[in-house]
């Protein structure tokens, strides 16, 4: 009998996992909440588009091209199944649903390639209509082929704030903007590291050279200080502080925001894994072993669900778990392949570690948030509210305040919130942000309709 192997997600870890898999006979079953593959940074465009490849992934373009056509031919070969939700885990089955039909599907292999999440820190008034995270409208960009709004400004740090303005460039928006919280200074001093990948170090720099041509705006070592507008109109600016120290102001009806990612992790959490703290980005991570073994037995991670290294990261990072998978049900790969992909992500590794050092999640901008800033979102939850919590009840843990607050109880289970709750949480308490630790994740993991319908578990055809 061939061994159940699932993939979680049909990015690019997920896509040449696959392959892999697929070249040593095994047909693994590809489940992905989107309609398309390519996952976010190549995600494909709705059929009948015709925009080009340079037109929707610029300087990417050829690398999609390739993942695109790679899974192509391997469509025919695997249990492809698109516009499935996973939202549970129980008895080595994951718990799916798909068109309002929920089905049990059991594996003896698991491989999460989630890929990661918007990292958010709360601004003053991000809570109002128009304000969207860097991917939210990069979304919009490259399904919809629209812009969030007429006039649009970027704020927050990290690669893809770039990447998204000069996309919304390229594709006749107006930015007004690109407002980023990191120094140069700091880009300076993380050049060894960064150097690990100049070519890519250079695409960041035409990047920025294209904005500045396009006339647009930017602005480093900025200060967020609010983004204005009103309930009834939405988004109407945004006011700063730049480098100097001194207030700004830039007119838009759209935001977008983020800074870097995070890792999906809530169906790891679900299987029991372990987590660590990693204080180069002051987030909790998956515990991995250098081949992409979690802590459950059969479960493995890669991508940016394991770490955000970025897509050509996520793509060795799937041959690497697939042959592991190999390796663990008798059939390996050889030594020289395994090193080969090793060698790639250990580049890569020390890349990311330098984008961490030159631009860093602004943890800092949690004590300089107003108490009647929200926090969250899906419950509006105020800053004020969450200190109070901290002050008044002593719930210096994450869960504890959730209980409290309802911080992290929405719909987004705390996705865009937690990490910068946890900063707060920190601050009120005087402790440092590991202590805090991370929110708990629980099934749903996405919301489901209460019409569900359950069908029989469905294994994997041979």
């Amino acid at each position: 009998m061939e061994p159940n192997v699932i993939i979680v997600g049909a990015g690019p870890a997920g896509t040449r996992c696959a392959q892999i898999l697929v070249s040593q006979g095994i047909r693994p079953i590809l489940i992905d909440e989107n309609s398309r593959d390519g996952g976010q940074i190549y995600r494909r465009q709705p059929p009948g588009f015709k925009r080009s490849y340079n037109e929707l992934y610029g300087t990417e373009a050829d690398k999609a091209l390739a993942l695109h056509r790679s899974f192509d031919t391997l469509r025919t070969q695997i249990d492809y199944r698109p516009d499935t939700q996973v939202w549970g885990i129980s008895d080595n089955a994951l718990q799916t649903q798909c068109s309002g039909v929920q089905q049990s599907v059991p594996f003896d292999k698991l491989i999460l390639c989630t890929g990661a999440t918007d990292r958010l820190m709360p601004v003053k008034g991000w809570n109002l209509a128009g304000t969207y995270s860097l991917g939210g409208a990069q979304i919009a960009l490259k399904a919809q082929a629209v812009s969030i709004g007429h006039k649009v400004v970027f704020m927050g740090s990290g690669p893809l704030l770039y990447l998204v303005a000069a996309q919304y460039v390229k594709a006749g928006a107006e930015v007004a903007a690109v407002l980023d919280t990191s120094p140069m200074t700091l880009r300076l001093a993380a050049l060894p590291k960064m150097l690990a990948r100049p070519g890519v170090m250079l695409t960041g720099m035409r990047l920025m050279l294209s904005l500045k041509q396009a006339g647009v705006a930017l602005h480093m070592g900025i200060k967020p200080r609010e983004i204005l507008g009103d309930a009834l109109n939405g988004v109407s600016g945004v006011a700063f502080s730049d480098s100097n120290g001194k207030a700004q102001r830039v007119d838009c009806d759209a935001l977008a925001l983020g800074y870097h990612l995070r890792p999906e992790t809530q169906l790891a959490d679900l299987a029991h894994c372990q987590f660590e703290f990693e204080a180069a980005t002051r987030q909790w991570v998956l515990s991995l072993d250098q081949n992409y073994r979690t802590s459950t037995l059969n479960v493995y991670a890669a991508g940016d669900g394991a770490r955000v290294q970025g897509a050509d990261a996520a793509e060795a990072a799937g041959r690497l778990v697939a042959a592991t998978v190999l390796h663990d049900i008798g059939r390996p790969l050889s030594d020289a392949f395994i090193a080969q992909q090793q060698s790639a992500l250990a580049t890569l590794e020390r890349f990311r570690l330098g984008l961490a050092q030159a631009f860093p999640w602004p943890s800092q901008q949690a004590a300089d948030l107003p108490d009647d800033a929200i926090v969250c979102r899906c419950e509006a939850i105020s800053a004020g509210e969450l200190r109070g919590v901290v002050r008044q009840k002593g719930a210096c843990e994450a869960n504890r305040a959730k209980a409290f607050s309802r911080v992290g109880m929405g719909r987004c289970q705390g996705r865009y919130c937690a990490q910068a709750g946890a900063e707060i949480i920190a601050l009120a308490a005087e402790v440092p942000v590991e202590q805090v630790g991370r929110l708990r994740g629980q099934a749903p993991v996405r919301p489901l309709t209460i019409a569900l319908q359950s069908e029989p578990a469905v294994e994997n055809a041979t």
